[in-house]
C-alpha cells in the first residue's frame, strides 16, 4: 500500500468514526455538530470513492459507484452553511428556504444514477445526448454554487462569539480551498490544462489532512474551550448568589504540632480561609505563594509554615483541596452534565490534565471519572 493510500485509509476511519461520536456522544449533542458530522461522513465516503478509483476497483464495482454517485460537491457546502448558522445561532437556521439549498445536490445525485443505468445498459443510449446537456448545465450550476454556498457561509461567521471565530473562520477557510480547488480543477480539465487525476489526488489528500485536523485540533479543543467558557459563566452566576462551592474540610492535626498562635483562629488562617471561600483565589491557575502571601501583608514562608502547622498540608495541596471541592460541586450539579471533567478542572483552577487528575484521585480515592459515575 503506498503512503498516499495509507493516509487516505486513516483519514477515512477518523472521518466516519468522528462522524459516529459526534452522532452518538451526548458530550456533542447539538444541531450545528450534526451537520458537521455528516460533511465529514460524506468526505470520508468521497475519499473511499477515490481510493477505489486508485486501486482500480471503482469500474468494476457497482455499490462504488452508487456511493459515489451520492457524494455529490454540492452537498458539502450546503452542510458546513448549516453548521455555521446554527453555531451562531442565527435566525437563518430556522428559515424553511434552507432546504432548497439541497436541490443541486439531488439533481446532481440523480444524474449519477441515470449515467450509471446508462454504463450498465445500452438500450439507454438514446438518452445519453440528453444526460451530457444536463450535465453540462449542472456544472455550471455547481461552478458557481459552490462557492457562493461558501461565501455566503463566511458572512455569518461575524456573529459568533469570540472564542469561536478563529475556529469557525479556519475550517471554513479549509473547506473553501477544498471546494473551489475541486471545481476550478473540472473547469481547467474540460480545456486539458491539468492533468484531473492528479489534481484530484492532491485535493483529496488535502481533505484527508482536514479531517485529522478536525479530529485533534478542531472538535476537541474547540468543545474544550466552549465548556470552559460556559463553566466561567456559571460560576460567575454562583457568585452573585450563596456559595455553592463546598469549602474543603481540612485534615485534623494533633494540638503538639500546633504553636499557641498557629491556631485555626490565627487572624491570617481566618483571612486566607476567607480568600478562597468567598474571593475563590484557586480559580486562578497562577495562584502561588508570593501572590497569597501579598494579599495577606505577609511573607511567602509564614504562609507555608501558617498552613502546615494548622492544616498538615503544604500550600499546593491546600489550595488544591478548593479545587478538588469546586470540581465536586460542579459534577454533582445538574447545570455541569454536558461539560467535560477536563473543563471543570482546568476552570477550577488546576493547571493541566495531569495535574487535575493526580490530586483529585489523592484526595477522593477514585478518578473524576469514576466519581461522575457513582454520584449521578
Amino acid at each position: 500500500m503506498s503512503l498516499q493510500l495509507a493516509l487516505f485509509s486513516i483519514g477515512i476511519f477518523q472521518g466516519i468514526m468522528l462522524g459516529v461520536i459526534i452522532l452518538k456522544s451526548p458530550i456533542f449533542k447539538s444541531d450545528a455538530n450534526k451537520y458537521l458530522a455528516y460533511a465529514v461522513i460524506g468526505l470520508s465516503f468521497s475519499l473511499i470513492s477515490l481510493a477505489s478509483e486508485l486501486t482500480e476497483a471503482y469500474d468494476t464495482s457497482l455499490a462504488l459507484r452508487v456511493v459515489d454517485a451520492f457524494c455529490s460537491g454540492a452537498l458539502f457546502p450546503v452542510l458546513i452553511l448549516l453548521f455555521i448558522v446554527n453555531q451562531v445561532e442565527h435566525p437563518f437556521r430556522h428559515s424553511t428556504n434552507r432546504w432548497w439549498l439541497f436541490v443541486p445536490h439531488l439533481i446532481s445525485v440523480g444524474l449519477s444514477l441515470l449515467n450509471i443505468v446508462i454504463d450498465f445498459d445500452s438500450a439507454f443510449f438514446l438518452f445519453k445526448v440528453l444526460v451530457d446537456v444536463v450535465d453540462l448545465f449542472l456544472f455550471l450550476l455547481i461552478l458557481f454554487f459552490i462557492p457562493g454556498v461558501l461565501l455566503y457561509a463566511y458572512t455569518f461567521i461575524k456573529y459568533a462569539r469570540i472564542q469561536e471565530k478563529k475556529w469557525l473562520t479556519r475550517l471554513w477557510f479549509c473547506f473553501f480551498i477544498i471546494m473551489t480547488s475541486w471545481v476550478l480543477s473540472i473547469f481547467f480539465a474540460l480545456f486539458s490544462l491539468i492533468a484531473f487525476s492528479s489534481m484530484m489526488k492532491t485535493i483529496a489528500l488535502g481533505a484527508a489532512f482536514l479531517i485529522h485536523w478536525i479530529t485533534y485540533v478542531g472538535i476537541f479543543r474547540f468543545k474544550l474551550s466552549r465548556d470552559q467558557e460556559e463553566i466561567k459563566a456559571l460560576i460567575r452566576k454562583w457568585e452573585s448568589g450563596p456559595s455553592k462551592l463546598v469549602t474543603p474540610t481540612q485534615p485534623s492535626v494533633s494540638n503538639e504540632k500546633r504553636t499557641a498562635t498557629l491556631t485555626p483562629e490565627n487572624s491570617y488562617f481566618k483571612k486566607l480561609e476567607a480568600l478562597c471561600a468567598n474571593e475563590r483565589i484557586y480559580l486562578d491557575h497562577t495562584l502561588d505563594r508570593a501572590q497569597v502571601a501579598g494579599l495577606l501583608g505577609i511573607s511567602p514562608s509564614y504562609i507555608s509554615q501558617i498552613i502546615n502547622t494548622i492544616t498538615g498540608d503544604n500550600f499546593s495541596t491546600y489550595i488544591n483541596r478548593y479545587r478538588v471541592e469546586a470540581v465536586k460541586a460542579m459534577i454533582t450539579n445538574e447545570e455541569f452534565d454536558n461539560y467535560s471533567l477536563l473543563a471543570m478542572g482546568l476552570e477550577a483552577g488546576f493547571s493541566s490534565k495531569t495535574t487535575f487528575y493526580a490530586a483529585f484521585k489523592k484526595m477522593t480515592g477514585m478518578t473524576p471519572n469514576l466519581y461522575r459515575k457513582t454520584h449521578k
